[in-house]
């Protein structure tokens, strides 16, 4: 054995305290640091360092680490990173991650079967918190890209048995054209539908709803009607921008009358099914037959981490089935390998495990109530200033705002950075009109953090004024 790496051996509980001691550090900081560190001055870059011949040790790399490249790193776990959708982690999720690296299960066989049997129980938590039926099947995935990916492969050999042929064996071009019909869809859905090779072009743009990014429920069923045969219609449970529901049981109605497979991206709307409140977004929800959801979103688990539902898990598995001599028979009950894209993975679904486990039903429901009202809080506080302007309605947990007078890019973009040492917002689009957008997800949000990332916005906005 390498000398250092044995050396590294002996030492290893020492090693992983000091890894303890600087990970508790860094969260520990996360108030004081800014929220994203300004970058490098303009017209220069980091220069890679060159590959070292002979290691120095975990010691040494830890300190490396922490010189170089923590300064970098954005807080992106704290509770005013509100970029994109994104959570953080749980002490519990923490917990659970950390395990999970200790113990590299790669959780895709029966042959070691515990990390699939974890995984199994794990989707059913999922699919109880969610309120979903038992015909609803799943597995762990890298995230919601991955989800809608997989539920769309699900959906095109759905549209092979309709057509008497197998995309899976003959290829995407023995379906002919295709349509997939969406109100606002993801970015991910065309992606999805690049990789699956049905084709950017097979995405069909349906009107929304008057002021709305969900789906008119009469346009869809016109849409439908224009072109007989098999189609999949893409529903959205909380769009990007605004957070925004389609009528999950009027779309899936429309099955009374057309063929199609319903795939819904509920990548973090699902979780309104925890509020009370906000529940009646998601009435529908079971009705899909296929279904994303992203949890290092509104779940609080580390990156990455996202699972997929479907109706069809015989489909599915003709799809994904892996045939090697050492690898699980598929039989009725398919080990995970037969499920995902993936023949590895880790086991993701511990950290999922762990933070259940750990705050149950009532406490991810606090999570996901305190978001709320604090993306609300947020909307109310810009909305009293006359430099800034709602585009939406705070409808769950986004805020859409732009600048009220000349709202371009460019202007968004510096009001951004302004206040990029106090809050993270992300740059959009919103009818036309340039926008930014602030999504609230991180279990550590609270009222103070609201008011600081406003006084900021704020502050930005009367600069740039």
């Amino acid at each position: 054995m390498d000398r250092t790496l044995a050396d590294d051996l002996a030492r290893l509980p020492d090693l992983l305290d000091a890894t303890r001691r600087a990970a508790a550090d860094a969260l520990g900081t996360l108030d004081a640091r800014p929220v994203v560190p300004p970058g490098p001055p303009a017209g220069t870059s980091y220069a890679p360092e060159p590959l070292p011949e002979h290691g120095v040790g975990a010691d040494a790399a830890l300190a490396a680490f922490r010189e170089r490249w923590e300064p970098r790193l954005s807080a992106s776990a704290g509770p005013r990173y509100l970029g994109f959708v994104t959570g953080g982690a749980t002490p519990a999720a923490l917990a659970g991650d950390w395990l999970t690296a200790a113990h590299d299960q790669n959780s895709n066989s029966s042959l070691d079967g515990a990390g699939q049997d974890l995984e199994r129980e794990t989707v059913g938590w999922l699919r109880d918190l969610l309120r979903l039926g038992p015909q609803h099947t799943g597995a762990f995935v890298s995230g919601a890209t991955m989800s809608n990916t997989t539920g769309l492969a699900v959906a095109r050999e759905w549209l092979g048995e309709r057509l008497g042929v197998s995309p899976a064996d003959d290829g995407a071009g023995a379906l002919g054209p295709v349509r997939v019909l969406s109100g606002a869809p993801h970015s991910s859905i065309a992606k999805a539908l690049s990789v699956l090779g049905m084709g950017r072009n097979s995405l069909v743009p349906v009107p929304t709803l008057p002021g709305r990014e969900a789906v008119d429920p009469a346009a869809l069923d016109r849409a439908l009607a224009a072109t007989p045969g098999p189609a999949v219609v893409v529903a959205n449970a909380g769009t990007v921008n605004t957070a925004d529901f389609d009528d999950l049981r009027a779309v899936a109605a429309l099955k009374e009358r057309h063929d199609f497979w319903l795939h819904t991206d509920a990548a973090f709307g699902a979780f309104a099914a925890l509020s009370p409140d906000h529940a009646h977004l998601v009435d529908g929800l079971d009705a899909a037959d296929s279904l994303c959801v992203d949890l290092h979103k509104w779940l609080n688990v580390p990156y990455d981490s996202a699972v997929q539902f479907t109706r069809r898990g015989d489909l599915q598995a003709r799809v994904f089935q892996n045939a090697a001599a050492y690898l699980g028979p598929l039989g009725d009950h398919p080990d995970l390998v037969h499920l995902t894209p993936e023949n590895s993975h880790r086991l993701r679904a511990l950290a999922a495990w762990f933070t259940l486990r750990a705050y149950g039903r009532q406490g991810h429901r606090e999570i996901v109530e305190r978001d709320i009202a604090c993306a609300r809080a947020l909307g109310e506080q810009l909305s009293e200033d006359p430099a800034l302007r709602l585009l939406a309605p705070v409808r769950l947990n986004v805020v859409c705002f732009t600048l009220t007078e000349a709202p371009t890019p460019d202007r968004l973009s510096a009001l951004r950075e302004a206040a990029a040492a106090d809050v993270f917002v992300t740059p959009t689009r919103y009818g036309g009109i340039p926008a930014l957008r602030a999504a609230f997800a991180n279990w550590r949000t609270t009222p103070a953090d609201v008011r600081r990332a406003a006084q900021a916005l704020r502050r930005a906005a009367k600069e740039i004024a």
